[in-house]
């Protein structure tokens, strides 16, 4: 299954929004992205399947799962986006991503608090001091249906209140409708409002982009935009991230690494709810990107519910005892 790009002279250098300059001539017009992104190499869909199957049948000793717990929970996004949130359970959710197990300080915090930009303050009220992020969805989180001016508000407003990272989604329709110098000269206006502020998270939502294609096309728009990371869902709809389309998304970074010297982190988002379905993402990143993406700056787990069972997997491997989802705070 060929995953190299195209192989233009490319540099390394960044523009005053902090997006690669070297596709200055692929992102001239509608036409010419479309070129490049068309030629990229296609994608086998049944082979890239049974890889990414492949490799979640790999198991890990009981030493390496205990590393494997504590580094998944490092790297979790832990995340609440839901219309009924108030200050008081984003508080208790930030507290949690400090200390997710108050019985055991040595539980490593998870990476981020993600929630919607007008709950930043209330997360970053309790998390001031502490290493963990506060990562705020915006444009117009989950549809991005919505004018430019009022998406670059919706981030302003977030990094205004101490968002570290904004989580965007891009315009599906103008994708799909082949509309990419839409897309990404939107990608391209987020990055820069964030600034050196805030990082940046793409959002493509590959349950609605058809193809393994678009997937590989949307994942180097996004990078192509300034991305510093590319995420597979919102978590809203029915097919979120799965180890086949987060593998798409892991060729394209190492690819573009490859290409550039530019490293992209990677975020699967949405139906990773068990220890082992964590295990077997951390294994597709160590066999496909390396050790050098096994690290929360560069990779991130988008999920609410994980935590709790990554907790009790931690506890039965230090007491040989299951202790079961009463002893877990209810998110």
């Amino acid at each position: 299954m060929p995953t190299n790009a195209p192989s233009p002279e490319l540099s390394t250098s960044l523009d005053q929004g902090g997006t690669p300059i070297a596709f200055a001539d692929a992102t001239a017009s509608d036409g010419s992205l479309r070129r490049f992104l068309h030629g990229l190499p296609g994608i086998d869909p049944v082979g890239l399947e049974a890889r990414a199957a492949s490799l979640g049948t790999r198991s890990i000793k009981t030493s390496a799962k205990a590393y494997a717990i504590d580094l998944a929970i490092s790297m979790i996004d832990l995340t609440t986006l839901e219309g009924a949130d108030t200050p008081g359970k984003v508080r208790a959710l930030a507290a949690k991503a400090v200390h997710p197990d108050p019985t055991d300080r040595t539980t490593p915090h998870t990476a981020a608090v993600c929630v919607y930009p007008d709950m930043v303050a209330s997360a970053k009220e309790v998390l001031k001091g502490s290493d963990v992020k506060v990562a705020s969805v915006a444009t117009a989180f989950p549809a991005g249906r919505a004018a430019l001016p009022v998406k670059l508000a919706d981030v302003r407003d977030a990094v205004a209140d101490g968002a570290d990272e904004i989580d965007m989604v891009i315009d599906r329709g103008a994708f799909l409708a082949g509309h990419y110098l839409k897309v990404y000269e939107e990608i391209a206006a987020v990055r820069a409002e964030c600034g050196d502020k805030a990082r940046l998270k793409v959002i493509f939502e590959t349950g609605e982009l058809s193809t393994y294609d678009n997937i590989r096309r949307a994942s180097w728009l996004g990078m192509m935009g300034g991305a510093d990371f590319i995420k597979t869902s919102t978590g809203k709809v029915a097919v979120n991230a799965t180890p086949a389309n987060t593998l798409v998304l892991l060729e394209a970074v190492r690819d573009f690494r490859a290409q550039t010297g530019i490293q992209v982190g990677v975020k699967p988002a949405g139906g990773i709810r068990s220890t082992k379905d964590a295990v077997k993402f951390l294994v597709l990143v160590n066999e496909t990107v390396g050790e050098d993406w096994l690290d929360n700056h560069w990779f991130r787990f988008g999920a609410s519910s994980l935590l709790n069972d990554l907790l009790m997997q931690r506890q039965k491997l230090a007491t040989g005892r299951y202790s079961g989802p009463d002893y877990v705070t209810v998110d």
